[in-house]
């Protein structure tokens, strides 16, 4: 099943249920933040929506309409999953390694996402814009101190996202040991929030494990696979959730994308990618983006379906 949120004039959108093809839509006369906070109840009638979507019914999908799967949320809890990039980052950057056998995770911004084709301003680029493609879950209520295992059956819903970065500003912040703020602003969305049935093998040992083909400028980039996270999905859930309860609601995210062959893989941030040049060279050679730049990314399943759709974005000025 794939959902999308319109543009209504309210803060949470129209949620509506996609047909495979992307062509067509029905309106579920919610939101998708209303849905998630009643999953059980919600999950039937959206079921029996995308059944009658699949056999034909519904309007055409207008794309100039869509916006991120959740507008904004209650919660946005990033993990940094992909122990190649990490390992590349302290190499690089001669960092000790962090000693820890816990998932990496901070809280971020979630008051807004940004839709899949929205413009996005940033204020200079000395401050360093980066892009990070990444994958991740929408769950429902989740009770404090669940298990790996049992969370596995909160994730309802898998979306990809580009979590903007600041590189500049990140190094001062990270010295105070408070956590970001101004380096990292709102993320962006892929139109359609799926199901994990809708993976199908994709959603495997609760990875991702499609491609996050990244393009920059019209140029390859990137085309990494989400399948080597050191920690799952339910196990980021069950971090997040050692000492708290996580409202319906909450996206948790795996972090850049990163895989051990990165040399003919690419990567899905250019602070990787410059990393990479600094192992390499002794200096990076890329340098970050600038206003007017754009940056694509598409998940593919391995059959070359891309569930999420694309996120496709423009760089501007604030």
């Amino acid at each position: 099943m794939r959902l999308a949120t319109l543009q209504d004039g309210t803060p949470d959108g129209a949620l509506v249920i996609v047909s495979a093809d992307g062509a067509r839509a029905l309106p579920a006369e919610t939101s998708l933040i209303a849905a998630i906070a009643d999953w059980a109840r919600s999950e039937p009638a959206l079921r029996a929506l995308a059944a009658r979507v699949e056999a034909g019914h519904g309007d055409p999908l207008d794309p100039a309409r869509i916006r991120a799967p959740l507008p904004r949320s209650w919660q946005w809890l990033d993990g940094s999953a992909f122990s190649q990039h990490g390992d590349l980052m302290q190499i690089a950057f001669n960092l000790p390694p962090i000693e820890t056998d816990r998932p990496l995770m901070y809280q971020g911004l979630s008051d807004r996402f940004y839709g899949p084709n929205d413009p996005v301003p940033f204020a200079s680029e000395a401050d360093g814009i980066d892009f990070e493609g990444e994958f991740g879950v929408i769950v429902d209520a989740v009770p404090m101190g669940v298990t790996a295992a049992a969370a596995a059956a909160h994730i309802r819903l898998i979306v990809q996202i580009n979590d903007w970065s600041l590189r500049a500003i990140a190094p001062v912040e990270m010295k105070t040991g408070f956590g970001w703020v101004q380096a990292k602003p709102a993320c962006s969305m892929a139109p359609f929030a799926v199901t994990p049935d809708t993976l199908g093998p994709d959603w495997r040992d609760g990875r991702v494990c499609c491609d996050l083909v990244v393009t920059w400028n019209g140029e390859p980039f990137g085309r990494v696979c989400g399948d080597q996270m050191a920690f799952s999905f339910p196990e980021l859930v069950a971090h997040a959730a050692r000492t708290r309860d996580l409202v319906a609601g909450t996206i948790i995210g795996s972090g850049t994308v990163s895989n051990r062959e990165y040399a003919t893989r690419g990567s899905a941030c250019i602070s990787e990618r410059r990393a990479i040049e600094m192992i390499a060279d002794g200096a990076p050679q890329t340098a970050f983006m600038a206003h007017g730049d754009r940056v694509r990314m598409e998940g593919r399943t391995r059959d070359g379906h891309a569930p999420f759709g694309a996120i496709d974005q423009i760089v501007v000025s604030a």
